[in-house]
């Protein structure tokens, strides 16, 4: 089962019976956008010649939550 899998069950599971606010739900929801973009990134990376450092520099401050 995939990273991206589980974390859906527990997100499915979860909003049967809580509430938006539930700190579980609100954790699940998180584990799987960051499972999700994992996997979209490893893909492309996969995929794409090598990065220079200053690329790999660009893409860190991304998701490191600053303006790139």
């Amino acid at each position: 089962m995939t990273a991206v899998n589980h974390f859906k069950g527990r997100v499915g599971a979860l909003s049967r019976s809580r509430n938006n606010e539930d700190p579980d739900l609100i954790s699940a929801r998180r584990d799987l956008a960051a499972a999700n973009l994992e996997a979209y990134v490893a893909r492309v990376v996969s995929e794409a010649p090598p990065l220079t450092a200053e690329q790999i520099d660009r893409v860190s401050v991304l998701l490191r939550g600053g303006a790139a």
